[in-house]
């Protein structure tokens, strides 16, 4: 069980203890105050699913809730954090999730996020689909096995984390390391650490 399978599962106890008592009471007192009864049926609401998905999420897949996992084909690497693959027999356009690379006219950042996603993407991968854009492209992670490209990527300092669209931890700390090695985008300073700027 993972450090923050632990967690939850002691804050979910205490939770539990803390909501019953207060549950009782507020029920007890409900025939002459509905309102407190209102907050404590909402309270049980907003944290339970919450926990319940930290403590009986897919291992893999962090603290992000994913919606359905397919095996693809990978047609086509446009830039560092953007493909086409084949699933179920239809074209789908996936935008990484939880990253941003250097666009491709930002040389030679845009070109070497490119080519090291190509090197690192085998032809037949696992998209977990977080979302859909504006544009109507998924916003997937990518898997071979049980290993984040994604996340790779920014491993190696050749795509960064996405802050408007990324709070998870994994990324972050891979970037710090990234950036205290100097690996790619960190070789030097430039508007390819963020892209969303320069575009």
């Amino acid at each position: 069980m993972k450090k923050t399978q632990v967690m939850r599962a002691v804050v979910l106890g205490v939770v539990t203890r803390l909501s019953a008592r207060a549950i009782t009471r507020l029920i007890w007192s409900a025939r002459h105050n509905r309102l407190s009864a209102l907050w404590a049926v909402t309270l049980v609401a907003l944290t339970l699913p919450w926990l319940w998905g930290g403590l009986f999420g897919a291992p893999w897949q962090g603290s992000t809730a994913v919606g359905n996992r397919q095996s693809c084909t990978v047609e086509r690497i446009y830039d560092g954090d953007t493909i086409t693959a084949v699933c179920n027999g239809q074209r789908v356009r996936v935008r990484l999730y939880c990253i941003d690379a250097p666009e491709m006219d930002q040389e030679p950042w845009g070109r070497l996020s490119r080519d090291y996603l190509r090197r690192i993407t085998p032809r037949d991968i696992t998209i977990a689909t977080h979302d859909r854009d504006r544009y109507g492209r998924v916003i997937g992670e990518l898997f071979d096995g049980e290993r984040s490209l994604n996340l790779a990527l920014v491993e190696a300092g050749e795509a960064v984390v996405y802050p408007r669209y990324c709070n998870e931890r994994r990324y972050s700390v891979a970037e710090r390391q990234a950036r205290q090695a100097g690996q790619g985008v960190w070789a030097e300073p430039g508007l390819q650490q963020r892209p969303w700027q320069w575009r």
